[in-house]
Parts: structure tokens; sequence; C-alpha cells
């Protein structure tokens, strides 16, 4: 099933400015993030302790009934469902054992939990997976030249790995800064806001990526929907986590390519504004 809204948003901002064009396409692609950053600020508002639902059990379902209807409407492809699932899984993962580390808390309770982790926090690592898949498409990226593509899964297997042994041995991330610049400086990311092609290099789209998680995540901490026993005297997430969003978006990144490697080219490329157009027409049929 193809994403006819991606049709229709491009023909809604034809004529708009291109500032504007890229801030509709940006919230589009990152909907699902937004749909649950919005749940967690509104429940914070208005749930009561007393209600029969658990304000964590609402988010829940919220986020599953959110993730089900980007599904039927095809918000979201099954193929990209499945890999943003085993982001949910491996980040679900990571949070029961984070939270028995002691490296965050959740201050509330509810029924819908796994190791202490209510599950709804599985779907805010999905919406990651969802907005590189998503703006991909809206955006028709393009990633060139990208490395071979069994060194980008070691280096987000490393990168997975250390942020559990880091709390036995070394903590190796300053050599995983250091890999994904290697690994990745060359690599440009096309893509286009109207018809003309432009490029950013992948490293510094990932640091302003994890710069909007890492206020992300001060939502979820002003909300007390989560709480870090770091945060600073005006209540701050840590600066460092924004150095733990920037590696985690490279195992999100290539978790997603899993499927999406039609996007991805070995050699340099120079997109054109004839390219764009050949992939409007193919994203409007099938």
């Amino acid at each position: 099933m193809t994403d006819i809204s991606v049709a229709k948003l491009e023909r809604l901002t034809a004529r708009a400015p291109a500032p504007l064009v890229f801030l509709a396409k940006f919230a589009y692609a990152a909907l699902f993030g937004i749909l649950i950053l919005s749940a967690i600020i509104v429940t914070r508002l208005v749930w009561s302790d007393d209600w029969a639902l658990a304000r964590y059990d609402a988010l829940v379902i919220f986020a599953l009934v959110t993730q089900i209807v980007f599904i039927w409407r095809g918000l979201e492809t099954w193929e990209e469902a499945k890999v943003i699932l085993i982001f949910h899984i491996t980040g679900t993962v990571m949070e029961i054992f984070k939270l028995a580390q002691g490296s965050w808390d959740y201050p509330d309770q509810g029924i819908l939990e796994l190791g202490g982790v209510p599950l709804f926090s599985g779907f805010m690592y999905a919406s990651v997976g969802s907005f590189i898949a998503r703006a991909i498409r809206l955006f028709h990226i393009q990633f060139a030249p990208y490395p071979t593509f069994w060194m980008t899964y070691v280096l987000a297997a490393a990168i997975y790995i250390n942020f559990y042994t880091h709390h036995y041995t070394y903590d190796i991330r300053w050599v995983l800064f250091a890999a994904t610049l290697v690994l990745f400086w060359r690599t440009q990311v096309w893509f286009f806001i109207t018809t003309t092609p432009r490029g950013v290099r992948l490293p510094a789209a990932v640091l302003l990526s994890s710069g909007l998680l890492w206020i992300a995540e001060n939502v979820g901490t002003f909300t007390q929907t989560w709480t870090y026993a770091t945060q600073g005297d005006i209540g701050l997430v840590d600066i460092s986590k924004f150095g733990s969003w920037y590696l985690l978006l490279y195992v999100a990144f290539v978790t997603v390519t899993l499927v999406v490697r039609d996007a991805m080219h070995p050699d340099a490329i120079q997109p054109t504004a004839k390219d764009h157009a050949c992939k409007q027409n193919a994203g409007h049929t099938g």
C-alpha cells in the first residue's frame, strides 16, 4: 500500500515557500512521535490518580491504536513496520536493563509493564524508526556514497552492546563517536524539499536529530513521565544524553536499512530535479 497522503501533501505545498514545505514534511514524517509526545503532555495535564485506568496504561493503548492506524492507513508499510518492531523490542529490552541499573525511573505505575518498564516506552523508540523510514520517502532521500552494509551492522551492534557493557567495563563511546565519523563522514544525505536537491553529511544530520530527541527527553521529564537521577538544578536532562541519542540514532537508522535499501548507493551521486520528478511519479502509482 502506498502512502497516498504523501502525494496529497506535495500537491498542497507545491507553491509554498521551501521553509514551509520543509516544516510540513518534517512534521508529517515525525507524526508518530508528535502524537506520542502530545499524549504524554495531555495526560499529564488531565489525568487523575484515582481514575480506574492508569496514565501509563492509557499511553500504551493510545500508542498501540496509533500504530495500528498508521499501518491500516498506509502511513507505514508492513516491511517498515516489521523493522520498526525490531527497534521497539531492542529499545524495550534496553529500558528494562537501564531501569534495573538505576539510569532512570518511571515514577508512576500501571498494569501494562514489563520488568517495571511501561510498555509505551517501546513505542517511543518505534517513533524514531518511523520518522527515519517516513522521512526517506517524504524527502525522497538518497544516501551516497554509503558504506558496505556489513560494516554498518558491526558498528550498530557495537553501539548497542556498549549501552550494556559500559556498566561493567570500559565505556568506548568516544571510540564509537569516532567510528561514526570514519564510516559515514563521506556519506551525503541528498533530499528534496521541493524540486532542488540539497545535501548534508550524514553525521551532521544525525547530530541535529539527536538535539531534537534531547528536547523530547525534556518533555518526558518535565511531565514526570520518566526521571533521571543526573538531572541538573534547573531540571534539564543531562547533556550526555545528547551523545547517547547521537549513537542510538545510528542503531535505529541501520535497523531501517534492513528494508530500505534502494536509497543507499555505494558510489557518490549528484541528484537532479529530473530524479525528483521520476521519484514522484513512481510514488503516485501502485
